[in-house]
């Protein structure tokens, strides 16, 4: 048996994490790999899908550096707690790009508190770029390591010249899609030869299956049911989705906006809503453990974000036959082809708005795009071989 590790920020409410229990879930961690996984977060909403990973996963219990500089408690221990505030702040102050505050906060302040992982393992993977891929490079020993990028490298605003120095010392850089990927060359063409696509895995057994389990309570039938999933963060755009509900709301459509996901911009986002005078149109449902009925039920799919790598949502929308507005992000067109299985508008909330109407007044088209959806197969469950193939090779 290999031993792997994966190294991964939390078990939150998000794509990247639903497909890594879809991994875990599909690879043979019984007779073919002995799999540890390390969470730099794991409390409360942190630890959403902890009870999805499978039995054989060891959960690695993290080191205190590592627990308190990543937990909101790390004011508890007087070392960790200032290190954290001194970085977070100082980072803030030298850059307003995230990407950039976390690789000042880690290079100056956390790593050299931070502890090596004892043992060593035949495959190490960084589940996600920044902060976990630094942890790998450093702090673990392994024959063979990887690293894979879940996101729009330019679109979302990481450090180019730290990042460079850590991709140098990975074996092998993985997206999840091709256009992903192309930009991944673009930025690092010295590291191109290890790059390649490796989708994000996806069951449409089991999300068939699940999207069954009830009836949305929230949803009626005298109004559309608009759905939206993802981490409340800018990346996700769904401060045009409040404008375009609020324009929606003064041409005079019936209709309701519901929100799936949890993140740090909940309470902007709910005085946006307040401002906008559409608290009963935008709902913001918080995190579900099962979104699949969600799915299932709705009307339309909207994804407005600004950027994605491959949003497992579409994926999923696509599996259960549901037609799709997206704005029109770097990456979309590699998971919608536009008037087959939704529309692609102008990312602004004027085009999100007439995109909706247009789809939603528009049956024949719905119709259109419901019947070419349920003609494809969408899962890709039986590529779980090219994962095998990375910790095999």
């Amino acid at each position: 048996m290999k031993n792997v590790l994966i190294v991964m920020s939390s078990l939150s409410n998000g794509g990247a994490e639903r497909s890594l229990v879809n991994f875990l879930n599909e690879a043979d961690c019984t007779n073919k790999y002995r799999v540890d996984l390390l969470l730099f977060k794991r409390d409360g909403q942190s630890g959403f899908f902890l009870p999805q990973l499978p039995d054989q996963v060891r959960l690695l219990e993290p080191d205190p550096s590592l627990k308190y500089l990543y937990s909101p408690f790390s004011w508890r221990h007087p070392v960790y707690g200032a290190a954290r505030l001194a970085g977070t702040g100082i980072a803030r102050l030298v850059s307003r790009r995230k990407g950039r505050q976390k690789s000042i906060r880690w290079k100056w302040f956390y790593s050299p508190l931070i502890k090596k992982l004892p043992g060593s393992y035949d495959v190490a993977a960084a589940y996600i770029s920044g902060e976990m891929m630094y942890y790998t490079a450093e702090k673990v020993s392994a024959g063979k390591k990887l690293v894979w990028v879940h996101n729009d490298y330019r679109g979302a605003g990481f450090d180019r010249d730290m990042d460079g120095i850590y991709f140098r010392q990975f074996d092998r850089i993985l997206s999840i899609s091709d256009t992903c990927v192309d930009i991944l060359k673009q930025v690092f063409p010295e590291e191109q030869e290890k790059m390649s696509c490796v989708p994000n895995l996806t069951s449409a057994a089991v999300i068939r299956a699940r999207s069954g389990e009830f009836i949305p309570p929230e949803y009626h039938k005298d109004q559309w049911n608009l759905l939206s999933i993802g981490r409340l963060n800018r990346q996700k755009g769904f401060d045009f989705a409040i404008q375009a509900a609020s324009r929606m709301k003064t041409l005079g459509y019936r209709f309701q906006w519901f929100i799936i996901g949890t993140g740090e911009l909940r309470e902007m986002l709910e005085r946006q809503i307040a401002g906008a005078g559409v608290q009963e149109q935008v709902i913001l449902l918080g995190a579900r453990e099962n979104p699949y009925p969600y799915i299932r039920g709705c009307d339309l799919l909207v994804q407005p974000s600004r950027y994605e790598g491959k949003s497992v949502v579409l994926d999923e929308a696509k599996i259960l036959g549901k037609p799709v507005l997206a704005a029109n992000y770097s990456t979309v067109r590699d998971q919608i082809q536009d008037g087959r299985e939704g529309l692609i508008v102008e990312m602004n909330p004027i085009a999100i708005a007439d995109g909706i109407v247009q789809l939603m007044e528009n049956g024949a088209l719905r119709e259109s795009i419901r019947q070419y959806l349920s003609a494809h197969d969408y899962g890709n469950a039986h590529e779980i071989r090219e994962y095998e193939q990375l910790l095999d090779g």
